[in-house]
């Protein structure tokens, strides 16, 4: 089983990124344009600028902390997007 960190930006809003995780990608980018969630709703349509796969859950979720983080976001936007 693989687990997912990714990072959304908005096409609408630019500006706008959001970073999740998940187990399917292309369900849960669906789920966020759908409205499903109540961070992303306000700021459809979403698209996927950076995934990366993980056999460790905990290793996963811990990236997905970093790139929560003040110093996770500034290496995010200098890196991968």
């Amino acid at each position: 089983m693989c687990y997912y960190v990714y990072i959304l930006k908005s096409v609408n809003f630019p500006d706008e990124i959001y970073v999740g995780f998940t187990l399917d990608t292309s369900s849960r980018l669906q789920k966020h344009n759908e409205g499903g969630s109540v961070y992303t709703k306000d700021h459809r349509t979403w698209e996927i600028v950076f995934s990366c796969s993980f056999k460790d859950k905990s290793k996963a979720l811990a990236f997905e902390k970093y790139l929560k983080s003040h110093s996770g976001r500034v290496f995010a936007q200098k890196r991968l997007w």
